[in-house]
């Protein structure tokens, strides 16, 4: 059984939460690791920079139609992660970004229930064609989390990703809205 989330807007307490679970190293090893200062590399916006941005920094980060950033909650209000759609308009596609930063919740699914909030978000409310994602090789378990969700292999991204000093590929694996419409109720049963 796939556990309860929801997708709320993030606030300064999530934000300084995910800057603390990115100065982890194995939780930012599995993401995209460290620069070369040290400081842990995120997408669309630093966590560091955006917890004592100004009130309209903060607007143009966090209420921007083209990067939708969401702070992933348990039902009983745990802030446990983040995932983000980079959207592409006039493709109709997103690149899908998520990150469960709550060690203690890994292997319970709720990345897969926090992947799939957010292809309902993709696909239902903003209406898009096409989802998709950019994986780096070491992390195993969120291309077998993606593949279960029905993201096909698109592409083989060459060294893409830096991890410890080195570059690593990833794979780019893409989602259609048909193919999720046919697949959701199967993956919300646990099938």
């Amino acid at each position: 059984m796939l556990p309860e989330i929801s997708l709320v807007q993030p606030v300064r307490e999530d934000i300084q939460q995910m800057a603390d679970w990115l100065s982890d190293k194995e939780v930012n090893s599995l993401w995209y690791g460290c620069g070369d200062d040290g400081v842990a590399l995120h997408h669309g916006y630093s966590p560091q920079q955006a917890i004592n941005s100004s009130e309209d920094e903060w607007k143009r980060i966090f209420e921007d139609e083209d990067r939708k950033i969401y702070s992933i909650y348990t039902k009983d209000g745990q802030h446990i992660g983040e995932g983000q759609l980079a959207i592409e308009w006039r493709l109709q596609e997103a690149q899908i970004f998520i990150l469960i930063g709550q060690k203690d919740l890994w292997h319970q699914h709720y990345g897969t229930m926090g992947l799939i909030r957010l292809l309902d978000e993709a696909f239902n409310t903003c209406e898009l064609h096409r989802v998709w994602a950019d994986i780096p090789e070491y992390n195993e378990h969120a291309l077998q989390m993606f593949r279960h969700i029905g993201f096909v292999l698109e592409g083989h991204l060459r060294k893409t990703h830096p991890k410890d000093g080195e570059w690593f590929d990833s794979l780019a694996m893409g989602l259609l809205t048909d193919e999720y419409v046919r697949r959701r109720s199967n993956l919300m049963s646990g099938a």
